[in-house]
């Protein structure tokens, strides 16, 4: 997915929103961002950046950086800190070639990680308390900023590598960060090829110096800068968010179809024979509203749409006459955009949830019986196969062998 959001002279905001915090939970979207200097806006930018309805924002920057290449503007809808973290200044563009970007910086981030423990503990009290969406920054968004967002990412329960990976976003905008340099310091060159990169190890090498000194980057925080279980809860109550559910409605037919044929793509790219793009179009799914149940799950209230499945209530062409024992589970489809890992298995959660509140006792599914990768993953949830129909018309112009798998909810 693309957390970048455009703007004409900002290079580097993104969403913090969409990551995985384990037991169900996704961080907000549009709750908390990231940015290089929003001293750059203006004009247009203004009127986007104010449409995001953002209400705080956090300048890490030294006050000799503001003075020189200004803040953001003021506005009577924002609230504005200058927190510096950063205690002993560097020249990151005049090192020299033969310094390693990995050990150079991960060790200037736990400088910043000791000395500016006050404002980090600042910080994190601003963005657990404050009334609507926030905004952290510094010159170019990678290396205070970086290291703020990677504390807020790893308190919330969000994993390592999702850290890191978010981490070397940057690099989607290194090319125009280093323009900025240029144009703001002409007749400069920057000597260190590593000026305004964002290569993985750094942030791998500053999580593993913080693991191997404290315990954890938890540990860290409570004991360095303070950090109670009530902040972390609070800051959980303030960004996290689980899965919500709701039914689908005629509004919603493009997107199913684009969420069906994204899916059927990702299969095929895999060698996995199960869908085919452009099968099935509205009118399928809205027959599929008439005549049973269609979910959507988003992250969060209004938040992008995270996935999708049908829900029927009975299934002859595959299981044959049956009592009303069951609800059979098809299309089970995720975002692979927004999507946070072990979303298919909430949506099938949710899925069993719904059934057993009907009063049925099973759920059920199918897959192509050839599918062995599907019907592993099934099988890891909790489903049994309990048989197969070898001639399934799906009405899609042939019939077609499918393994049937059921999961008892009781």
């Amino acid at each position: 997915m693309d957390r970048h959001i455009g703007f004409e002279r900002l290079h580097n905001f993104r969403d913090l929103g969409g990551y995985s915090a384990g037991k169900g939970q996704v961080v907000r979207w549009g709750r908390l961002f990231r940015s290089d200097s929003l001293g750059k806006l203006g004009g247009a930018d203004w009127e986007r950046f104010l449409a995001l309805g953002v209400r705080t924002v956090i300048d890490l920057r030294h006050p000799w950086e503001i003075e020189a290449r200004g803040r953001v503007p003021e506005h009577a809808s924002l609230t504005y800190l200058n927190l510096s973290v950063e205690h002993r200044p560097y020249d990151q563009p005049g090192q020299g070639p033969e310094v390693e970007p990995g050990p150079f910086l991960a060790g200037k981030y736990l400088e910043v990680a000791h000395d500016g423990t006050a404002e980090l503990r600042r910080a994190l009290e601003v963005i657990a308390s404050a009334d609507g969406p926030v905004v952290f920054h510094c010159a170019s968004g990678k290396d205070r900023t970086g290291l703020l967002a990677a504390l807020v990412l790893a308190l919330l329960g969000v994993a390592e590598p999702e850290i890191v990976a978010d981490f070397t976003l940057t690099e989607h905008a290194t090319e125009r960060l280093v323009a900025d340099w240029r144009a703001e310091h002409p007749g400069q060159v920057a000597t260190w090829p590593g000026h305004n990169r964002a290569p993985a190890e750094v942030m791998r090498l500053f999580l593993d110096a913080l693991t191997a000194k404290y315990g954890s980057v938890r540990e860290y925080a409570r004991d360095l800068l303070g950090v109670d279980d009530d902040l972390v809860a609070a800051l959980r109550r303030a960004l996290l968010t689980g899965l919500d559910f709701r039914r689908a409605d005629e509004r919603d037919l493009p997107t199913l179809v684009r969420l069906r044929d994204d899916a059927a793509r990702w299969q095929a790219g895999r060698g996995i024979d199960q869908w085919k793009p452009g099968q099935l179009g509205e009118d399928h799914f809205r027959a599929r509203l008439a005549d049973g149940e269609v979910w959507i799950a988003s992250l969060g209230p209004g938040g992008p749409v995270a996935g999708a499945w049908e829900l029927w209530w009975d299934d002859p062409a595959a299981w044959g006459p049956q009592p009303p024992v069951a609800g059979y589970v098809h299309r089970l489809m995720t975002d692979r955009r927004t999507a946070p890992p072990g979303t298919g298995r909430l949506l099938l959660a949710e899925a069993e949830r719904r059934i057993a509140a009907s009063g049925r006792t099973r759920c059920r599914l199918d897959c192509l019986a050839d599918n062995a990768r599907l019907r592993r993953y099934y099988e890891a949830a909790g489903y049994a196969v309990v048989g197969e129909q070898s001639a399934k018309d799906g009405g899609l112009g042939s019939p077609y062998a499918v393994t049937l798998l059921e999961k008892r909810l009781v």
